[in-house]
């Protein structure tokens, strides 16, 4: 008897429970609340999706609401795509879905991409749709869809033969990468390339750029606060094999790669110099900003900053620095190299290092010491001077081979980041302009 009384006022919970549940309201003051006023999506280029965003439905109301439709209010046309709590807008059907439920108290998630047609514009242009909500009660809600659509030229495993000149207003993607070949000179003159993922510069030949900027091609966040454009890692850099020689680099910036510029072992020559750099910028490399094997390599006003390996690694050979700023605040490890290394050997083979010469140049970082030099092969040259820099390092008592330094110590007033406009590493942010009060005045690449 007790066991069926329980039964029974279980039954009757379980009916009062359902019924409470399935109570569908067509007040027009039933609304649906959004988790957010719009969907912002990040600048796109034309004909790549994007990734997926998304936003909350919530039902606040004292009975469920029962959607009629959901849509696309320009249908198919502009690239869109929505999914509403797992069903997707069926294109078929105009881009629409029909007949759901959202009961008192529950919620659905509504899924975007984009995948954008071109605009046959050089700048970024605003593409906006609405998703529109259309209730039982006859209420119409929407929620804003925004973006920005940009137009580039895609190029797939280029491999330069003869002698080519790129210059583009329209972005670049590189897919697979760039190769030119031995005997070959490619020049990219006024164009931005912005790699996929692994994709990268072999240069076996002859590389010359003039006003470039090389990133990675993801235009997204990985947090609201942290565009992919401040992440390392994000392509694989520009690898000079023995081959190649004659490299001109002028006004050219490469950011966020695996690391900067590689350069093989190559036959040193005074007369000769391999690679040659003005005014550049390799920035936040996830390895070595700039390796160079056994190379003569000149540099005049340029900026090597942040890298998770040395932001400056030299292997023997020829080195000319002239007002540079190699600066050592890679943020996203304390397990990071220092801002400047030179050595005279390599493995089991010598690298003599023929001449050094560091003129009117910052090195400094976060550590104590961010100058390391070390003789590795006692029988191999190892010639090296340093003139008129700030350099963070413990005081040398070398007057020939560090000549009017300042000997930069963690305990000095202005010292490390604060040389520099803006170090911001939460927001991953930096402009190594020298700040008014540096004591490095004279001294780096701006």
């Amino acid at each position: 008897m007790t066991k069926r009384i329980f039964f029974f006022l279980s039954l009757i919970a379980i009916l009062i429970g359902c019924s409470d549940d399935d109570s569908f309201t067509t007040s027009r003051d039933a609304k649906l609340t959004f988790s957010v006023d719009t969907v912002r999506l990040d600048t796109v280029f034309s004909n790549v999706g994007s990734s997926t965003y998304s936003f909350w439905a919530y039902n606040y109301a004292s009975d469920g609401i029962r959607i009629s439709k959901v849509s696309l209010r320009q249908g198919n046309q502009t690239g869109f795509r929505v999914n509403v709590d797992g069903d997707y807008l069926d294109n078929s059907l105009g881009s629409t879905i029909t007949d759901l439920e959202v009961r008192k108290g529950d919620s659905i998630r509504v899924f975007v991409e984009l995948t954008a047609s071109p605009n046959k514009k050089d700048a970024a242009q605003l593409l906006s749709d609405d998703i529109v909500f259309q209730l039982e009660s006859g209420v119409e809600q929407k929620m804003n869809l925004k973006a920005y659509t940009w137009d580039a030229v895609a190029i797939r495993d280029l491999v330069i033969s003869s002698d080519t000149l790129i210059t583009s207003s329209s972005p670049i993607v590189v897919y697979g990468g760039i190769t030119v070949n031995e005997g070959s000179t490619l020049i990219l003159k006024n164009v931005d390339l912005y790699f996929h993922d692994k994709a990268g510069v072999q240069v076996k030949g002859t590389l010359v750029t003039d006003s470039v900027l090389m990133r990675g091609d993801r235009l997204d966040h990985m947090f609201s606060y942290l565009p992919y454009d401040r992440v390392s890692g994000q392509w694989e850099g520009i690898r000079f094999y023995g081959s190649s020689e004659g490299n001109i680099m002028h006004a050219t910036e490469l950011r966020n790669g695996m690391y900067g510029i590689r350069c093989d072992s190559s036959l040193v020559s005074a007369d000769h110099q391999r690679l040659y750099m003005e005014r550049c910028v390799i920035h936040n490399c996830k390895g070595i900003g700039m390796e160079l094997f056994h190379s003569y390599v000149g540099m005049l006003n340029c900026q090597l900053t942040n890298s998770l390996g040395d932001c400056m690694m030299i292997y023997g050979g020829a080195m000319n620095i002239q007002n540079c700023t190699i600066a050592q605040f890679y943020p996203f490890s304390a397990n990071r190299g220092v801002a400047f290394r030179f050595v005279n050997g390599y493995g089991k083979y010598d690298y003599p290092l023929v001449q050094l010469l560091c003129k009117n140049s910052i090195i400094t970082g976060y550590a104590d010491d961010e100058l390391f030099g070390t003789q590795t092969k006692e029988n191999a040259a190892f010639e090296y001077q340093f003139e008129n820099c700030l350099i963070r390092t413990p005081a040398v008592n070398d007057t020939v081979r560090f000549k009017n330094i300042i000997f930069e110590r963690p305990t000095d007033e202005i010292q490390g980041k604060k040389h520099f406009v803006l170090i911001d590493e939460k927001n991953m942010k930096y402009d190594f302009h020298l700040d008014s009060l540096s004591t490095a005045k004279g001294m780096g690449c701006y």
